[in-house]
């Protein structure tokens, strides 16, 4: 029994030895400052500590403890947890700012697009303000030279009209005439239309009855054509020399003879001029 005794006690001191060592090594450490305190890291914590001299028995001894294990690597595993948890708020805070960065990009595309639109649009409306400019300083001039000219007419048509002596009924080759003068002035502006009525003989009897032939012509031109009294000069001429071609010589007539002239100003080409004017404008209005 002594015996057994004997060897179990320095059995027990071989054996409480490293435990010894382990725990004032751990106390050494839990009481030594770290001499690094710079918080310069991606966890903004002090960096860890380089281990601890334990000592011969606190790095060979096959016996230690499971809290001693535990205590020495639950540091490195929470700054290796806290490592990821960074990683993953930095890879967060990128995608967030790539995010902001495309749709900041996008809009200001868009804004150019739009941009680039308006200055089109905008000299689209300036080449029609600049064509509308230019057709209306052409329709000022047109204006400017048919009022300067309202007044001065030219021979368009002339008809010739023949009688028997001392008739006044117009005959169906003169109606035939009047109804092809007429039909040229449908709807025309700007017009007028001269008779002039000769006669052979002498002196009031033959003015009057030339001013019958005129009339005739007349009466037929404002009844059947519904042209305007008001477009229409008669006058008698009674046996006036009648001009001929040649301007030096005159030639008289024999038995009744009216001469029908079409005379037009300006305003008819003005008309017509301001027409399609319009229907451009109206073409160009927006809708």
């Amino acid at each position: 029994m002594t015996n057994r005794i004997l060897i179990a006690l320095p059995l027990a001191a071989v054996l409480a030895l490293p435990a010894i060592a382990q725990n004032t090594s751990s106390t050494q450490d839990q009481a030594q400052p770290s001499s690094t305190t710079s918080t310069d890291t991606a966890t903004g914590k002090a960096p860890l500590a380089p281990p601890s001299r334990e000592g011969f028995w606190g790095r060979v001894n096959p016996f230690a403890r499971k809290k001693y294990v535990q205590r020495q690597t639950e540091p490195i595993r929470d700054r290796v947890n806290e490592l990821d948890d960074l990683t993953a708020a930095n890879g967060k805070a990128i995608k967030d700012t790539d995010s902001r960065a495309q749709a900041g990009i996008k809009l200001a595309s868009d804004k150019a697009n739009e941009a680039d639109q308006h200055a089109i649009d905008a000299g689209n409306k300036a080449t029609v303000a600049q064509q509308t400019a230019q057709q209306a300083t052409t329709r000022i001039q047109t204006v400017e030279t048919v009022v300067n000219n309202i007044d001065q007419y030219k021979a368009s048509n002339q008809t010739e009209i023949r009688f028997r002596p001392g008739q006044t009924v117009l005959s169906k080759p003169a109606k035939d005439a009047l109804d092809e003068m007429a039909t040229t002035v449908k709807g025309q502006r700007g017009y007028i239309i001269e008779v002039q009525g000769f006669s052979s003989g002498r002196g009031q009897a033959a003015i009057e009855h030339s001013q019958k032939m005129a009339e005739s012509v007349v009466r037929y031109m404002v009844l059947n054509h519904e042209i305007p009294v008001y477009r229409i000069y008669l006058v008698g001429m009674g046996n006036a020399p009648a001009p001929s071609d040649d301007t030096t010589n005159t030639k008289r007539i024999s038995g009744g003879r009216v001469e029908i002239s079409l005379l037009k100003n300006d305003l008819e080409q003005l008309s017509s001029n301001a027409t399609p004017a319009m229907n451009m404008d109206s073409q160009q209005q927006p809708k």
